[in-house]
């Protein structure tokens, strides 16, 4: 099969790049190598039997030269991070999936399959309980409340605090700007894709880690951000106070739903979870992450929030392991492979102050008030 990946040359998508050649697939990646994420260019560990093509999924020469002869699309491409530039996420995440389509439908291309990267984040905060048994999707949390250092969430119209649960695909309640873009683009695909017939898959990635995560995106994740900290000498920033859970899933992982769904027909016009099957407190990865080092860390709250965190989240993969799919690695795992690549790199540096100095100056990071 010959298998276009937008986004190729980024964290997931040079896995599945890797992967994909591994099983005697043909490869076209199309990247813009977008800064901050690519200081360095095109990156060393890009496969060399995939055939590279310099381009951007909002320009529509772009898609149609990358188009040319192919049967799949792959479909990561895509803006993140925490920064208020909003227009950014939906002309990048919702206008290029929009594109994609009305170039296969014109064209009328003989594509077999999209697989499109969605994300945990369409959730929002997810499915949550209250003390009285009722189920509740709760919005954003007040900045009142965060401002208190009141981090969880009331029931709403009741007393007490919720609790959280595992949250399924059958409902979405995306909060900021990149959940809004990512929850746009999957509805555009699976609903494009049916009307036209285009087979297509929309995957809601957890926190994926492990290694080639860009080291200068302000979005990676706590494998990126603890890691680098520790490597450096620090201790790593703790949010909130680090209670919040989250759920991590391996970059392999990852890659083994890519290709099944990619494959598999019982796939099309779904939408799946892909998470690692078990929640984690913040707190919980930091200890992941220094023990990785060799060091007992003892994980300190900063004093600090990132306004538009959700509180906790974590996915119901019952549905993706329906066809057979299984995380098979731990967080732990994730860490190990993320700081060996990490210790493999010339020429770090320490650009953790310089985006936490970014997020505050955008008022994306704030203090809790005594």
């Amino acid at each position: 099969m010959r298998v276009l990946i937008t986004g190729g040359a980024g964290f997931i998508g040079s896995h599945t790049a890797d992967r994909l050649i591994e099983s005697g697939h043909q490869v076209r990646i199309l990247d813009s190598l977008e800064q901050p994420v690519h200081t360095a260019g095109k990156p060393a560990h890009l496969n060399p039997a995939a055939e590279f093509v310099l381009g951007d999924v909002t320009c529509r020469d772009d898609w149609t030269s990358s188009l040319e002869g192919i049967d799949a699309v792959i479909h990561l491409a895509a803006y993140q991070d925490y920064l208020p530039d909003f227009s950014h996420f939906f002309r990048v995440n919702a206008v290029g999936t929009a594109l994609l389509y009305e170039i296969i439908v014109e064209g009328n291309l003989p594509i077999r399959k999209v697989v499109v990267a969605s994300s945990q984040a369409v959730y929002g905060e997810g499915k949550h309980r209250c003390p009285d048994g009722r189920i509740v999707y709760p919005a954003i949390r007040p900045e009142a409340r965060l401002r208190a250092g009141l981090f969880e969430i009331p029931c709403p119209d009741g007393e007490g605090e919720t609790t959280w649960e595992l949250t399924d695909e059958s409902g979405s309640n995306p909060e900021n700007q990149y959940a809004l873009s990512k929850h746009a683009q999957e509805q555009i695909a699976i609903r494009l894709g049916r009307r036209y017939e285009i087979p297509t898959v929309a995957l809601r990635y957890s926190i994926v880690q492990g290694a080639r995560q860009s080291f200068t995106n302000a979005y990676s994740g706590a494998c990126r951000v603890f890691c680098l900290s520790l490597h450096f000498g620090r201790d790593p920033v703790i949010y909130e106070d680090g209670e919040q859970v989250r759920d991590f899933v391996n970059i392999h992982d990852v890659v083994d739903a890519n290709l099944l769904v990619l494959e598999d027909a019982r796939a099309d016009y779904e939408i799946f979870n892909v998470g690692g099957g078990r929640p984690y407190t913040v707190n919980e990865f930091a200890h992941i992450a220094g023990d990785a080092f060799g060091l007992k860390i003892e994980p300190c709250p900063s004093g600090l929030y990132r306004f538009g965190d959700t509180r906790h989240i974590c996915s119901d993969i019952k549905k993706l392991k329906a066809l057979g799919w299984q995380p098979r690695r731990s967080a732990t795992d994730s860490v190990a492979e993320y700081v060996a690549w990490l210790r493999s790199q010339d020429d770090l540096e320490d650009i953790s102050a310089y985006a936490q100095r970014t997020m505050k100056e955008m008022d994306v990071v704030r203090a809790v008030r005594d």
